[in-house]
């Protein structure tokens, strides 16, 4: 089994996603007597509102599920202190082949969303994989989704706040 995968959020993403997780858990009482009272309305077959509120139970269980592993993976508030690196937590400038303007983005989790107008682009993305480790200068190559090939030069590495 491989080691989870640590994930860099500011302190104010860490609070936001704690607070999303307490509220879920919080609430799990008042989905489960939703279920109790629609179950007690009779034939579970054809009991829209019963099927729906377990529906919805579901998908909570799940996001609690998923929340509980990011936070418990979470490194808080470190950003990357070298510049010139493509790291998790680092705004990097690139610029894609054929194209003489630049782009800016967050290197971080899609949990982090998005700062000062910047995109937030996963570390696991094809275009976050390509970039990792990549210095300054660095082209790197990575796979669209339509199959095609894009190339992509790092130009600037900074962690994020600098």
């Amino acid at each position: 089994m491989s080691a989870p995968q640590v994930t860099w959020l500011t302190q104010e993403a860490y609070d936001r996603l704690k607070a999303e997780q307490d509220e879920l858990i919080d609430n799990r009482p008042v989905i489960a007597a939703e279920i109790n009272a629609r179950r007690e309305e009779g034939d579970l077959r054809e009991n829209g509102g019963y099927h729906a509120a377990r529906e919805e139970q579901g998908k909570q269980e799940a996001r609690i599920r998923q929340l509980q592993e990011l936070l418990r993976t979470a490194k808080v508030g470190e950003a990357p202190k070298q510049a010139g690196i493509a790291s998790p937590g680092s705004v990097l400038t690139v610029r894609y082949e054929g194209d003489d303007d630049t782009e800016s983005f967050l290197l971080a989790t899609r949990e982090e969303g998005s700062h000062d107008g910047l995109e937030v682009y996963s570390p696991s993305s094809p275009l976050g994989e390509a970039l990792m480790g990549a210095k300054e200068g660095d082209v790197r190559e990575y796979t669209l989704p339509n199959g095609n090939s894009q190339k992509v030069t790092l130009v600037k590495a900074v962690p994020f706040g600098s």
